[in-house]
């Protein structure tokens, strides 16, 4: 079985107001990310989010062709994933964990990740880096350093991993108390690779200009 976890416990403080919520071209953020799970052929869908924003995206009364449920987050990200993994059906043996905040995620990228995973235990979507990059001081000078750009990507999501492994990391991340901001960070520290994988548009909502974008984007694939 192939399910995912789809992380939405955040305040979105940065944001200015509850993005998730919001709506993308009428529909609220977060039901554009659990729909495109659907449409991937997910067999359950977890959502970690507070119940007022279950309620508020209208999640709560929407009927889906799967299981679509929710539960609470924790203090952390790596607490609100491992909320998520506890909640999945039995047999499931591969996973998507996928920031609700990402809406333009599509069927087929999701498929395309997954199909990758399936391959290597380990697979996530990234873009590669095309900014020149900087590094500055203290002040927010820049520094004269070259920072090379070849072989860096930046990281998205969904990030599916075979579950056995990614509940593996999560144990070593807990009892090594490591802090780890993605899952693939988490597969890392138990010395495991993971496959990058292109799947074009798939900004994250985080500021308010984010959302305009988004729906420019979004309208235009229509």
């Amino acid at each position: 079985m192939f399910c995912a976890v789809i992380v939405a416990a955040g305040s979105g403080r940065r944001a200015g107001f509850d993005k998730l919520s919001a709506p993308l071209d009428g529909v609220p953020v977060l039901r554009r990310s659990v729909d495109a799970f659907v449409s991937a052929g997910c067999d359950a869908v977890v959502v970690v989010c507070p119940a007022e924003r279950w309620e508020a995206t209208g999640l709560a009364a929407a009927q889906f062709p799967v299981p679509v449920v929710r539960v609470d987050g924790g203090a952390e990200r790596r607490d609100s994933v491992a909320a998520g993994l506890d909640a999945l059906p039995c047999g499931t043996d591969l996973v998507a964990v996928h920031d609700g905040a990402r809406p333009l995620i599509t069927a087929e990228g999701i498929r395309r990740c997954a199909e990758a995973a399936r391959e290597t235990g380990a697979a996530a979507c990234a873009h590669p880096v095309v900014d020149t990059l900087k590094r500055a001081d203290e002040h927010d000078c820049t520094l004269p350093e070259a920072v090379s750009r070849e072989h860096l990507w930046g990281m998205e999501t969904p990030q599916i991993f075979k579950l056995p492994l990614l509940r593996a990391a999560y144990k070593l991340v807990k009892a090594q108390g490591l802090a780890v901001t993605d899952e693939v960070s988490a597969v890392e520290a138990a010395g495991v690779q993971t496959r990058l994988v292109q799947v074009g548009a798939n900004m994250k909502i985080t500021l308010p200009g984010d959302l305009e974008l988004a729906e420019l984007i979004w309208k235009h694939r229509a």
